[in-house]
C-alpha cells in the first residue's frame, strides 16, 4: 500500500513536468494570425487547382467548427472523429462536417506546411476519372467547391522517444468527399459564380458567407478538458509537496 502511493506521487509529480514541458506553442482557436494562416494557406491552394474550379468558393473562418476541431484533437487520437457519420452530430449548423487531420512533429509543424501536404495528394488524384492511386481524401476535402467554412486546431499530444507531436485537425462545412462527385466543376476560373459573388484569386467570394459567427455558448459534446500545465511554482509546490509525502508513509 506504501509502495503504491510512493509510485501514485512520483507519477503526479511525472505528468506535470512532462505537461509543463509540452504546454505551450501551439496557438489557441482564438488567435488571429492561426487563424489566418489556415484560411489563407487554404484558399491560395484552392484558387490553384488544375484543371481550373469554374465554381470553387472562397473559405472563410467558423468558431464553432474550430471549437469541434479543438475538442476532438484533444483527445489525441490519430483517426476521424466518431460523431461525423451522424447527422447534425458534430455541429448544429451543418449536417456532415469534412475533417482533415496532420500529425507529426512539433517543431515542423505551421497551418501552411500542414494544408500544403494534404494539398500535395493532388499528385496521385486523377480528375477526369476521379481515380486516385493513393491518398487523396484530404486533397479533394481541400479543394471541394462548396466547402466555404473551414475551422481547425491544434494540440500537443504524446510523442514518440521523447519528441513533441502535434495533432492538427480542420473541419470543413458543408462536409465534401460525397463518392463519385468531382471535388468541383472544371472550367473558366470563376466561370460559374453566382451573381451574388465576386471573383478573387481564381475564387467566388460572398461577403455575406463571410461573416463570422460567434458561439460563445455552445461547446461540443464531450469536449476534452485542457492538458494539463504546471508553471514554475507549481512544480516547486508539487516537487517539495511529494518530497514530504515519502518521507512520512
Amino acid at each position: 500500500m506504501v509502495l503504491r502511493k510512493k509510485l501514485s506521487c512520483l507519477w503526479t509529480l511525472g505528468l506535470c513536468l512532462v505537461a509543463s514541458k509540452s504546454s505551450a506553442k501551439v496557438p489557441a482557436i482564438t488567435d488571429q494570425r492561426f487563424k489566418d494562416e489556415c484560411v489563407e494557406s487554404h484558399n491560395e491552394l484552392r484558387g490553384k487547382v488544375w484543371p481550373p474550379a469554374a465554381d470553387m468558393k472562397h473559405m472563410s473562418w467558423d468558431n464553432g467548427l474550430a471549437k469541434v476541431a479543438k475538442a476532438w484533437a484533444n483527445k489525441c487520437k490519430f483517426e476521424h472523429n466518431s460523431c461525423l457519420s451522424i447527422p447534425y452530430g458534430c455541429y448544429p449548423n451543418y449536417k456532415f462536417l469534412g475533417e482533415n487531420i496532420w500529425f507529426g512533429g512539433l517543431r515542423i509543424f505551421s497551418p501552411k506546411s500542414a494544408v500544403t501536404a494534404w494539398f500535395n495528394e493532388t499528385a496521385f488524384y486523377d480528375y477526369d476519372n476521379l481515380s486516385c492511386s493513393k491518398v487523396c481524401g484530404h486533397y479533394t476535402q481541400v479543394v471541394w467547391a462548396n466547402s466555404y467554412k473551414v475551422g481547425c486546431a491544434v494540440t500537443v499530444c504524446p510523442g514518440f522517444e521523447g519528441y513533441e507531436t502535434a495533432m492538427f485537425i480542420c473541419n470543413y462545412g458543408p462536409a465534401g468527399n460525397y463518392p463519385n462527385q468531382p471535388p468541383y466543376t472544371k472550367g473558366i476560373s470563376c466561370s460559374l459564380c453566382a451573381e451574388e459573388e465576386t471573383c478573387i484569386k481564381n475564387l467566388c467570394r460572398n461577403k455575406e458567407l463571410d461573416e463570422s459567427e460567434n458561439y460563445p455558448d455552445w461547446n461540443p459534446q464531450g469536449t476534452a478538458p485542457q492538458q494539463i500545465s504546471c508553471n514554475p511554482l507549481c512544480l516547486v509546490s508539487v516537487l517539495l509537496e511529494t518530497i514530504l509525502i515519502i518521507i512520512y508513509i
